[in-house]
């Protein structure tokens, strides 16, 4: 297990800076929070084209406010090739966010 604390502004954030490799096929458990009020996060999976642009690729997860943790269950096989980033989707505050993957 793995836990990414961070804070996104208007650019995102990039949370793996080479595309998704594997060996094997695997489910991942992730679980997404935002603890900044006003704010909402989105946690994307695509291409860096997407990301500079602040586009959304394949979204993974949406946050709500802080307290609320939601929980994704993916394949590997449906991000490889594909970085892993965060993009503010609400609000103009600089927001933190709380990611863990197991």
């Amino acid at each position: 297990m793995i836990t990414i604390t961070g804070t996104v502004g208007a650019s995102g954030y990039l949370v793996t800076g080479m595309p998704v490799t594997t060996a094997t096929q695997t489910v991942l458990k992730i679980t997404f929070e935002c603890g900044t009020a006003g704010t909402n996060v989105a946690l994307c999976a695509g291409t860096i084209a997407e990301f500079t642009a602040g586009a959304v690729g394949l979204r993974l997860s949406d946050s709500g406010g802080p307290g609320f943790r939601f929980l994704t269950i993916i394949g590997t096989e449906q991000i490889l090739g594909k970085v892993i980033y965060v993009l503010r989707m609400v609000g103009t505050a600089p927001a933190q966010f709380t990611l863990t993957i197991d």
